[in-house]
């Protein structure tokens, strides 16, 4: 029987976020293989839609991180948004407080 797949929400679709969702979609399989299950990104949140440069119509799409993080069907919430404070934070407390396993890139945020 297959494992279930691990839900990820992507908040900041910058350099790093658009390199993670990049990542996630070009090499599905080998990180399935690796993890031993499916890795599948199911939402994702920025300011604007506008000039990615790949596809993310397959996603639930939020303008709000803090939404997102609160009400998205992930398991595991990722922000890349960068900042000690604001919306990187209150995104975080957000995911935590829902149960979700966090990660981020942001040392400024630690």
């Amino acid at each position: 029987m297959p494992k279930e797949a691990l839900k990820v929400a992507i908040a900041g679709l910058g350099t790093v976020g658009g390199g993670t969702v990049k990542v996630l979609q070009n090499h599905a399989d080998e990180i399935a293989a690796r993890c031993g299950r499916p890795v599948v990104i199911t939402a994702v949140a920025a300011l604007s839609k506008e000039g990615l440069g790949f596809d993310i119509s397959g996603y639930a799409w939020y303008d709000d991180a803090v939404a997102m993080a609160k009400d998205a069907d992930a398991d595991v919430f990722v922000e890349l948004i960068g900042g000690s404070e604001g919306v990187a934070r209150a995104a975080v407390e957000a995911a935590l407080n829902a149960g979700r396993h966090v990660v981020t890139a942001n040392k400024a945020l630690i």
